[in-house]
């Protein structure tokens, strides 16, 4: 398995996607009914059960442009209005069990999101496509991992790295592979630490040969980075 670096994003002010990723559009819960029409649902039967509802279910089929290997009719997805409320009158709605926070008031959309955890939110940035997100990506000043996004490779999580900077006296870097098992959450002040590791750790890699600078030039370059976006930011970051 690997190990991958990333910033704490959201702390950023210079982050393009921070007002995204911090606009809640939605939340999971265990029981959607008690929200009512904020309460995300489906609506949708058997293709041949929605067909015998029709006299002519070659028509419906038509009008409708429903494909033929479609096993299921999802009523939203109809073009005539009327078959839709035929349909409605025999279909039983299937929460999802998201509810729709602009849909709900203020202090209820604040306790939802109070009381529920990272992923069990949809944020307005989780709605863009993924052209949108590596476009904005791609221009945003946090962006450490050459333009790709603020999460990259440390490498595997036997890497010797750390070994070679625990070697070096480089207790950042060398904390690493604990660090990732733990949660370890590090702040600006152990970027600062880590900025003065940089340069030792590649002096030491040089010591320890072609092939230590071959295995970890490019993983000490992005621990520069993320270290200089850190302190620039005031920003955490971590590894997973």
């Amino acid at each position: 398995m690997g190990i991958s670096i990333a910033i704490c994003e959201t702390e950023c002010g210079s982050a393009l996607c921070r007002e995204r990723k911090g606009r809640m559009l939605k939340v999971f819960v265990k029981n959607p009914t008690e929200y009512g029409d904020a309460a995300e649902y489906e609506m949708y039967l058997p293709r041949e059960t929605a067909v015998a509802a029709f006299d002519d279910g070659d028509d419906f089929i038509k009008r409708n442009r429903i494909r033929i290997d479609s096993g299921t009719i999802y009523l939203d997805r109809l073009k005539d209005p009327a078959d839709r409320a035929v349909l409605e009158r025999i279909t039983e709605r299937v929460y999802t069990g998201w509810v729709d926070l602009s849909r709900t008031k203020d202090d209820v959309a604040a306790a939802l999101i109070s009381s529920s955890g990272p992923e069990h939110r949809q944020t307005e940035w989780e709605t863009i496509t993924l052209e949108e997100t590596n476009e904005i990506c791609s221009r945003c000043p946090i962006s450490w991992d050459k333009g790709r996004g603020c999460i990259g490779s440390f490498g595997p999580d036997n890497s010797m790295l750390p070994v070679i900077a625990s070697k070096y006296g480089c207790g950042i870097t060398a904390s690493v592979p604990d660090g990732a098992v733990n949660g370890r959450m590090y702040t600006k002040d152990d970027a600062t630490v880590l900025l003065k590791e940089i340069p030792i750790l590649r002096g030491a890699l040089e010591k320890e040969g072609k092939l230590a600078v071959k295995r970890y030039a490019g993983t000490t370059d992005r621990l520069e980075a993320v270290a200089s976006i850190s302190v620039r930011e005031g920003c955490g970051f971590f590894f997973f």
